[in-house]
């Protein structure tokens, strides 16, 4: 298959783009390098130093023979959408080209009206685009568990069956997003649902849960294939971010009570569920929903396993309990389904001692890149406690 990856310099689009390569698909890659740009914005970067995607497609093509074709553009740009439609002419686009982080678009105003009009507006311009120049193409795209928020009843995967007054439909599953980045996604769900109902597109939205990971077998290669990895508030997930704190030897920073419980899954497996729903499309006019996630931990459970592992490796970690920047329930109800990967084959690796440990090695290796000063939480979501803070750093230095 012809398969067109939108984002594809990312901690997730570039390894995606060498997984369905060496598996015999035709693969293109898209960006705007807008991620680098707002690393440099608030001076963040990746632990492991990572090349040029121009870089990283010679080196693919060096270390395995095989061409990754290259585009650059903006999503927002629709003759740029169109463009590339035409000329890649794709069976299948894997759409990972948003502002991915819930703080950064927490972060200000601008922040926040950036991130919605990037994420809606681009995920228009690529429907709009296939509607007239791919209509047969399917679209993959990753949205995330965050849609639902904490629902105090069982996550259905993507819609639910009610009784209402006597009458039964099978309704979207109801959404309360906890910022302006997830509900960004909640915009994108229903324009494509839109899309799919009166242009019988065939759309898959992938709502995924946090990803944790530092290699996969193609970015161990070569390390001009190395993919991004991030630690800090703004662009650092949970557990990647207990890992180097532990071997920075930073409290492992749990914010609130540590009882917030979301989906996890492995970088690996978010490959295998890419390729599982470009292989098994839906079907013209369909949207469905697939929850991608293959465990539950909450966020005190994940410090547990880093500090436990940790110390078998000579390395004495401890938690703290930081006072929550986000507005979020800290202890609640979470059960959602997640049945559909599996049905198509999907297994999983599960978080294990020897991946925490692995990880652990790899961080120490880089030890000496760590800025201290990028991992604690800076972003609150309540805009009052905001400048409050602000105040106080004014007062302090006055």
């Amino acid at each position: 298959m012809r398969v067109l990856i939108l984002g594809g310099d990312g901690y997730l689009g570039w390894p995606t783009a060498m997984y369905l390569s060496c598996r015999g698909h035709v693969v293109g890659v898209l960006d705007n390098f807008a991620k680098r740009r707002w690393e440099m914005e608030l001076n963040v970067e990746p632990l492991i130093p990572i090349h040029t995607l121009h870089d990283r497609v010679k080196a693919w093509r060096e270390v395995k023979g095989e061409q990754i074709e290259l585009f650059v553009g903006d999503l927002r740009n629709y003759g740029v959408v169109e463009g590339v439609l035409e000329k890649f002419q794709p069976d299948a686009i894997v759409h990972y080209g948003e502002q991915p982080s819930a703080p950064y678009s927490m972060i200000d105003h601008n922040r926040a009206v950036f991130t919605q009009v990037n994420n809606v507006t681009g995920t228009l311009n690529v429907l709009w685009a296939m509607r007239k120049i791919s209509p047969e193409c399917q679209l993959v795209k990753l949205g995330t568990m965050g849609e639902y928020g904490t629902p105090n009843i069982d996550i259905e995967e993507g819609f639910i069956e009610i009784e209402h007054k006597g009458r039964r439909d099978v309704l979207p599953f109801p959404c309360q997003p906890g910022s302006f980045y997830h509900l960004s996604k909640v915009h994108d769900s229903h324009n494509m649902r839109l899309a799919c109902k009166i242009w019988n597109l065939a759309t898959t939205d992938l709502h995924q849960g946090v990803v944790y990971g530092i290699e996969t077998d193609e970015t161990r290669l070569d390390e001009r294939l190395e993919t991004s990895f991030h630690y800090d508030e703004v662009f650092g997930t949970a557990l990647n971010r207990f890992c180097v704190q532990a071997v920075a030897g930073i409290p492992l920073s749990v914010y609130g009570s540590g009882g917030q419980r979301r989906g996890f899954l492995n970088i690996r497996d978010t490959l295998r569920c890419i390729e599982l729903a470009v292989v098994n499309p839906a079907k013209p006019g369909e949207y469905r929903v697939f929850n991608q996630f293959t465990e539950t931990f909450s966020i005190t459970q994940l410090a547990e396993l880093v500090v436990r592992q940790a110390a078998k490796l000579g390395i004495s970690a401890t938690v703290e309990l930081l006072e929550n920047p986000r507005v979020e329930l800290e202890e609640h109800y979470y059960n959602p389904a997640h049945t559909k990967l599996l049905d198509l084959g999907l297994e999983p690796h599960l978080l294990s001692d020897e991946l925490i440990n692995s990880v652990l090695e790899r961080i120490k290796t880089y030890q000496s890149r760590i800025k201290r000063d990028i991992v604690l939480p800076h972003i609150k979501w309540d805009a009052r406690a905001q400048e409050m803070d602000e105040l106080k750093l004014m007062w302090a230095g006055a």
